[in-house]
């Protein structure tokens, strides 16, 4: 009997050791899963500047948050093309200045200018397309927050306005009108 009992124990612990890796596992797929889905990457055509007056520059990383490597940095006002967004962080390309390559960093050290030069100034969408509700007007030739881009639309803040420019009402340039 008591053979039967350490055999039937042997069995059991086996089988609470099993459903235990398998708990671990399949919350670990989930986990992964979750997060990739809350990490939707957006494709974006849109330049920017660097506004981070860091002296050492926008640091550049291997990936969309401050855990990943830094790969270099790029000086203040220099362009950048922003070619994909996740949350707060773009990845970028093609700087003109500082950082060779392709890296991400977080958006808040981003900005552009509205164009319109010699107009009544720029309108902001709710969403990004122009069949969308306009939220607000930006005046021509003004620095604005970059808050995030899909396709060639840049997410923006002014004064309390937030909303989607559309490509050809953006100047990624820091120290030209883009007219």
């Amino acid at each position: 009997m008591t053979k039967k009992v350490n055999n039937f124990t042997k069995k059991l612990a086996l089988a609470l050791a099993f459903s235990c890796i398998s708990v671990m596992l399949h919350n670990g797929i989930a986990n992964q899963i979750a997060l990739a889905e809350s990490k939707k990457l957006q494709k974006c055509d849109i330049f920017a500047y660097v506004t981070d007056t860091d002296p050492q520059g926008l640091n550049v990383r291997t990936g969309a948050s401050t855990k990943h490597r830094i790969l270099g940095q790029i000086p203040i006002n220099q362009t950048v093309q922003v070619v994909a967004a996740v949350k707060n962080w773009v990845q970028i390309t093609n700087p003109s200045d500082g950082f060779q390559g392709t890296g991400w960093v977080f958006v808040p050290n981003l900005g552009l200018s509205t164009q319109g030069y010699g107009t009544n100034g720029v309108e902001v969408y709710a969403n990004s397309n122009e069949q969308s509700r306009k939220v607000g007007r930006i005046p021509a030739n003004t620095p604005v927050k970059l808050l995030g881009c899909q396709g060639d639309w840049a997410q923006v803040e002014f004064e309390g306005i937030k909303g989607w420019l559309k490509r050809e009402d953006q100047c990624g340039a820091a120290l030209t009108s883009c007219s």
